[in-house]
């Protein structure tokens, strides 16, 4: 017998939605779902504990869904981080990436993770009592050991398919660098001290720390079962291995050998992209850059100007004090006056060398001149970008092309 844990947060139709769960929908449209055996159902949430259908029928009794449940929690837990952002998004001028906890719930980086755990197939599974026995001790460990940082928020027993199982849905979350607690979902593993599978290795789509976490969640379930009495199969069969032909089973290593170079093109095509746009919004970038590169510019040209002033007109003063200090026809007190008299004229020239240097600050930064300047910046800006992802598509085609004969054809006739 198997036992599958799968996990995900969104899906061609974008996030998954607890809807699904907890059954708030019409399930007489759906046609693998029993409506009698529906009733068998178990259900459990964060904020009410158990609850069964019966609950919602009765009218005095109030339960909330699963969908109201988990916004209630990210309002709660999350709504500091929101604020902070909002608040920081503000004094960098960037509000227009303000975020509030729905959006969190919403974003597939933040929402909830989902995992479905079950025992067995159509054909054999294990009673329904024995997998909510197993489901909840493995809950509680789950809880006991990493509850710190990974949040179960919902969960249901399904007893109304063709197979029993659970849907489980769970949120990390971690303090970030301002002591506000975000979801985030590495940074929670690496609290709760789980290393890479491959620590000398950069950490990528196929070398992470969820890979790790979800190997103990799979120990945890294994050693459960067995404490059960279940005898489970640890590793996968492809179509049961063992028993295969011999062509059978070169084919199906083919098969393998190929899913291992196209996950090993797809993570250098992850890692070129990162290393090429690390931004999402590329103007947003452009933006940030060409204003980062004016604001040094002025500050260097006002500098330079006030240095350049100062110094040369500084030495015309030092010289014509010396030459008036060193006449031998002015007695002590006439030297004293002197000095001051040239005292007072460098400290105006101070004054005037600043306000110089304000003026022409003024002038670069009117909104004429700042995008008279800024938009050769922009335009060097987007053409190395441009430059850049050109380069990367072309190792990408090449890398694709060395591991597809047709494809390394078809591009060398493209070269020519």
């Amino acid at each position: 017998m198997k036992m599958t844990r799968h996990n995900g947060r969104s899906g061609k139709h974008g996030t998954y939605n607890p809807k699904h769960n907890d059954r708030r929908f019409d399930i007489g449209n759906s046609d693998h779902i029993d409506q009698e055996r529906a009733k068998q159902n178990v259900y459990w949430d964060c904020y009410q504990g158990f609850r069964f259908p019966s609950d919602q029928a009765d009218e005095e009794q109030i339960t909330y869904s699963f969908e109201q449940i988990e916004r209630a929690y990210y309002f709660e837990h999350y709504g500091d981080y929101c604020e902070g952002q909002h608040e920081r998004n503000r004094q960098s001028g960037h509000s227009g990436r303000d975020r509030t906890p729905d959006d969190l719930w919403k974003d597939k980086k933040t929402c909830p993770e989902e995992s479905v755990i079950q025992i067995g197939t159509m054909e054999q599974s294990v009673p329904p009592e024995v997998l909510a026995e197993i489901a909840a001790e493995f809950f509680e460990e789950f809880q006991q050991r990493f509850g710190e940082h990974i949040h179960i928020l919902d969960w249901s027993l399904h007893l109304d398919e063709s197979t029993p199982h659970i849907h489980e849905r769970h949120v990390f979350d971690c303090e970030n660098r301002y002591g506000e607690i975000a979801p985030q979902q590495e940074k929670a593993l690496e609290a709760l001290g789980f290393d890479l599978p491959n620590p000398d290795q950069k950490p990528g789509k196929l070398n992470n720390r969820k890979m790790t976490f979800d190997a103990a969640c799979r120990a945890m379930l294994f050693a459960i079962c067995e404490k059960h009495g279940l005898h489970l199969d640890h590793e996968p069969e492809y179509g049961g291995r063992k028993y295969l032909e011999k062509q059978d089973y070169i084919l199906m290593k083919q098969k393998e050998k190929m899913v291992a170079q196209d996950r090993a093109i797809e993570s250098k095509e992850a890692e070129l992209t990162a290393i090429t746009v690390r931004i999402e919004d590329t103007e947003t970038f452009v933006d940030e850059v060409a204003d980062t590169a004016y604001e040094k510019a002025v500050k260097a040209v006002t500098q330079t100007v006030q240095e350049e002033v100062r110094n040369e007109d500084f030495e015309i003063i030092a010289a014509q004090r010396k030459e008036v200090l060193s006449d031998s026809r002015l007695n002590e007190n006439g030297r004293q006056f002197a000095g001051k008299i040239f005292t007072n004229l460098m400290d105006r020239f101070k004054g005037m060398t600043k306000h110089i240097s304000d003026r022409l600050a003024a002038i670069f930064r009117s909104p004429e001149k700042k995008d008279e300047i800024q938009q050769p910046i922009k335009r060097s800006i987007r053409e190395l970008l441009a430059r850049n992802k050109t380069e990367a598509d072309t190792a990408n085609a090449a890398r694709r092309a060395e591991q597809d004969p047709a494809r390394k054809k078809k591009q060398q006739n493209r070269d020519r």
